[in-house]
């Protein structure tokens, strides 16, 4: 089995986070990869990665990074694949914000679609949507975890009607 997704963190501290999309992955039955790049400390290994990705058969790279997260845009840099990058909250994070807008302001012409802070299991729900466009399997399965989804709200709202207040109308 060969991966078409590749799962990159800044540092194996950022794992617990990134862990989500490996998890979502997983469970989706798409393969996947997970390293740890640093655009500081190996920025050459990281050009290597992704100059190479493609042909190696990725398609959807997903890069996570704290602080000064820069290595969705490094990646972005040197491949076309789509790059989606996850900003993670870090132990010399400026409560998120660096690495949020390290990510996201990404200069023209080198897109990196950019999720929410910690929100890899929304980076691994997109990879899936883009890889779906390809392929009838993977777009079964999105589609089910979207209608799972929409269930949880309609058993909710039947719950939320049980709930009895004097004044409470529905």
């Amino acid at each position: 089995m060969k991966p078409i997704v590749s799962i990159i963190m800044g540092s194996t501290s950022d794992m617990p986070i990134m862990s989500q999309a490996a998890e979502f992955l997983n469970s989706m039955e798409i393969p996947f990869e997970i390293n740890a790049l640093s655009a500081h400390r190996v920025p050459e290994q990281v050009m290597e990665f992704a100059k190479n990705a493609g042909d190696r058969g990725i398609r959807v790279i997903i890069a996570g990074a704290g602080g000064a997260a820069h290595l969705p845009g490094v990646i972005a840099a040197y491949t076309t694949l789509p790059v989606i990058g996850i900003p993670i909250k870090s132990s010399n994070s400026i409560d998120g914000w660096d690495s949020i807008l390290s990510i996201l302001q990404m200069p023209s012409g080198i897109p990196v679609a950019t999720m929410a802070l910690d929100g890899a299991k929304n980076g691994a729900i997109f990879a899936a949507q883009i890889l779906a466009l390809s392929d009838k399997d993977i777009f079964r399965k999105i589609t089910e975890f979207k209608r799972e989804l929409a269930k949880k709200i309609d058993k909710a709202n039947k719950e939320l009607k049980e709930i009895k207040y004097d004044f409470k109308t529905n």
